[in-house]
């Protein structure tokens, strides 16, 4: 993971979808369905990808590579 990502997983989905143009379909890889989520405007990374059964670490490295190029 990168030493500073920009992207945490305390970092709220809605956060993540604003600073984030690849954040939706990296969501939709992961059968998250984020975008149309009630929920997401203040759900974390962590809560969401727990619901989802989703490895947060990875989910945010892959956010941060794909968002910011680093990895």
């Amino acid at each position: 993971m990168a030493t500073n990502p920009r992207i945490t997983k305390d970092t709220t989905i809605a956060d993540v979808v604003k600073i984030c143009p690849k954040a939706g379909e990296i969501f939709e890889k992961h059968n998250m369905g984020c975008l149309v989520c009630m929920a997401a405007s203040a759900e974390t990374l962590e809560e969401g990808a727990a619901t989802h059964n989703v490895d947060v670490d990875k989910l945010v490295e892959e956010l941060n590579a794909n968002c910011f190029g680093e990895g």
